[in-house]
């Protein structure tokens, strides 16, 4: 005859046992919390106020986007987040469209270069007659995207083109964007797109939009970056049922060369 055992101790021991092999997390018990950032999942900026704001960071195997006018502080995010990806020990890549960045600012802002592979693009930020050039150079850089999101291995992959004339970003098809989606999905790399204005994102992705709060006082220009700059970052996450913004205060500080 098998002896019975009380309610409690059958719960009890289920319990324990669900706890030995991690799959405790749907039990109503008190469970120690979550990290506040996991590496595996997401991808930090390592900007304390806007990583707390994304939950860690922004999510890996998703297509997120950063957004914002000329000297709002798009190109100090995304020095910031490449420097915090290769501090990690990660590889990133940047498709620079324009060939706009400046290798003594990403050094600077403590990008590990050895990390970093940049390929180098040449719209043409003015086009005038050149409209045609622009559209297959552009073109040319969503497929070096591609490829380096086909690649593997990288933690980062950007794709900046926040330069590029809105017209020539706004012929593309949508189904280039569905295409980046897919590639990204299910993966470890974290691949955003930086523009003047929103562009595409995954479902899972974010949009962080920045923007100027105020100039106030004692702002300076050093080594190509602002310092004291006052700026506002607006993260949109799309959910299934709902819509979730929330604002985030920041300010930036230039990194000196050596």
């Amino acid at each position: 005859m098998i002896p019975a055992i009380a309610p409690n101790a059958r719960v009890a021991e289920l319990e324990s046992l669900l706890r030995a092999r991690k799959l405790d997390r749907t039990l109503t018990t008190a469970i120690p919390a979550a990290p506040v950032r996991d590496d595996a999942l997401v991808a930090a900026t390592g900007i304390g106020a806007l990583d707390a704001r994304l939950t860690g960071g922004f999510p890996r195997g998703q297509l997120s986007e950063l957004v914002g006018p000329r000297s709002s502080g798009r190109t100090s995010v995304t020095l910031q987040l490449l420097a915090a990806a290769t501090a990690r020990g990660e590889l990133v890549a940047l498709v620079d469209a324009l060939d706009m960045l400046d290798v003594e600012s990403a050094a600077a802002a403590g990008i590990d270069l050895e990390r970093l592979l940049w390929v180098r693009g040449h719209v043409v930020s003015n086009p005038g007659l050149c409209r045609d050039m622009n559209q297959r150079a552009l073109e040319q850089a969503i497929r070096a995207l591609a490829l380096v999101l086909q690649a593997g291995n990288f933690g980062i992959v950007v794709l900046d083109v926040a330069e590029a004339p809105a017209d020539a970003i706004r012929r593309l098809p949508f189904t280039t964007w569905l295409r980046l989606q897919r590639m990204v999905e299910g993966s470890q790399t974290t691949c955003l797109l930086v523009g003047a204005e929103s562009m595409a994102r995954s479902s899972a992705g974010l949009t962080v939009k920045l923007g100027i709060r105020d100039w106030g006082l004692g702002i300076r220009f050093e080594n190509r970056l602002f310092d004291g700059l006052n700026l506002e970052a607006r993260v949109i996450r799309a959910r299934a049922r709902s819509h979730e913004e929330a604002n985030v205060a920041l300010s930036t500080i230039a990194s000196h060369c050596a």
